[in-house]
């Protein structure tokens, strides 16, 4: 010790003793992740993207429960079966667990979307979903949870009915939501269907 200088001793030193390791602090516990949506690159929605058997389950639920007994659960006039199969999407998503969410294209059949993928915006259907859902919220809050309860059962009916139910192809679906599209006040950014429909034969006739 006499011999080295502080500088050689505390090298020494250095070699002698390793290095003092600093552990983080732990992180605290990350909440749980909610339900991610992975959606295909493209954008049209096509078959490969969607569990027919879930589909034709929401389908064959809105039959079943269609406009003969579910409006008036609901007390809510006018509600046909389209309304009810869009109904039991949104249910669906409502009550849907994550693996229930593995196909989100399928959803856009509730309403199908602005840029007419996979079908036009049928404006009725949307109008009335959104008022039975306001109508169940607002009782539910006065202690009245009906309406809430029946869309459970028709989510729970969708699901005992995607087990053994078959139906048609996608392609025929979306053919059918074309030709009453109409008739259920179908709406694109390209406007509404009619007129659409009307402009497309001017042209076609100009031509």
């Amino acid at each position: 010790l006499k011999t080295m200088s502080p500088e050689k001793i505390l090298t020494e030193l250095a070699v002698l003793e390793p290095p003092e390791i600093v552990r983080p602090e732990p992180e605290p516990a990350a909440q749980p992740l909610l339900p991610n949506l992975v959606m295909p690159a493209h954008h049209d929605v096509r078959e490969s993207d969607i569990v027919m058997r879930r589909l034709h389950g929401n389908i064959s639920a809105a039959i079943e429960s269609g406009p003969k007994d579910f409006p008036e659960l609901l007390l809510v006039p006018g509600v046909g079966p389209r309304t009810v199969r869009a109904l039991a999407m949104v249910s669906e998503v409502v009550h849907g667990a994550p693996y229930r969410f593995s196909d989100p294209a399928r959803f856009s059949l509730a309403h199908g979307g602005k840029d007419r993928h996979p079908f036009p915006v049928p404006l009725k259907v949307y109008d009335e979903t959104i008022s039975v859902l306001k109508s169940a919220v607002g009782k539910a809050r006065l202690g009245r949870d009906e309406e809430l309860q029946a869309l459970r059962r028709l989510d729970g009916e969708s699901r005992r009915m995607e087990r053994y139910v078959t139906g048609p192809s996608l392609k025929e679906i979306v053919a059918g939501e074309m030709d009453q599209s109409q008739l259920l006040g179908g709406r694109s950014v390209f406007g509404w269907e009619g007129a659409q429909s009307d402009d497309d034969s001017d042209l076609g006739a100009a031509r």
